[in-house]
């Protein structure tokens, strides 16, 4: 079974990121790009994903779109560059630790916080 839907927007995204940042990108294609990729990696969509089927329109279909539109914009080998940097920055491994350590310090922020308004309102 292939990649899902929201991993190959992701790449794709990423690509579209990179590659509008490369100085070889015409500037209408760099500005139309950067629109594409804020949108989808935007936590906030234009349609809230909670919405029953409307939700996941955008990303199904808008963010493809765009990114479609946008590799017509471009050389296609200077895409494919990019979209192979996205995959290989997908693989790179996730630390578990690091992932740990966030959560536990934002637990304890959540605590202290807690606590000092018990304290306060007690």
């Amino acid at each position: 079974m292939g990649p899902s839907l929201a991993h190959r927007i992701r790449i794709e995204a990423h690509a579209v990121w990179l590659a509008a940042r490369d100085s070889r990108t015409p500037l209408y294609a760099k500005l139309f790009g950067l629109l594409v990729a804020a949108y989808a990696l935007s936590p906030i969509d234009l349609i809230p994903d909670f919405i029953p089927f409307l939700g996941l329109l955008d990303d199904a279909i808008l963010i493809p779109i765009g990114v479609w539109l946008f590799e017509k914009m471009i050389d296609s080998a200077q895409f494919a560059e990019h979209r192979a940097q996205a995959e290989i920055a997908a693989r790179r491994p996730v630390s578990w630790a690091g992932v740990l350590i966030v959560v536990a310090v934002w637990g304890g922020l959540a605590l202290l916080v807690w606590s000092m308004l018990v304290t306060a309102y007690d």
